[in-house]
């Protein structure tokens, strides 16, 4: 697994992060994982299933038509590219 240094912490950003991390009743480290998870990953955040069925909904697409699509794909396995 991954691993951060981060140097040059101020003493009082450390010291507001062990009082939040007490707060929460974990690690230091815990805590500031799961302040680095919610900044690059916040919840609102749009996922490419849920587009890709809103997409689905918007076009009132059945499972019928689901059905139909998934009957006309070409199933033709790949050939991969040559360069010759």
């Amino acid at each position: 697994m991954p691993a951060v240094t981060i140097r040059n912490l101020s003493d009082e950003t450390h010291r507001a992060l062990r009082a939040r991390a007490a707060y929460h009743g974990r690690s230091t480290e815990a805590e500031i994982r799961d302040i680095l998870d919610a900044a690059v990953r916040p919840s609102g955040r749009v996922k490419l299933g849920s587009l890709l069925a809103a997409i689905g909904r918007d076009a009132e697409m059945s499972n019928n038509d689901v059905k139909a699509l998934q009957q006309q794909r070409d199933r033709t396995p790949a050939v991969s590219m040559t360069f010759e």
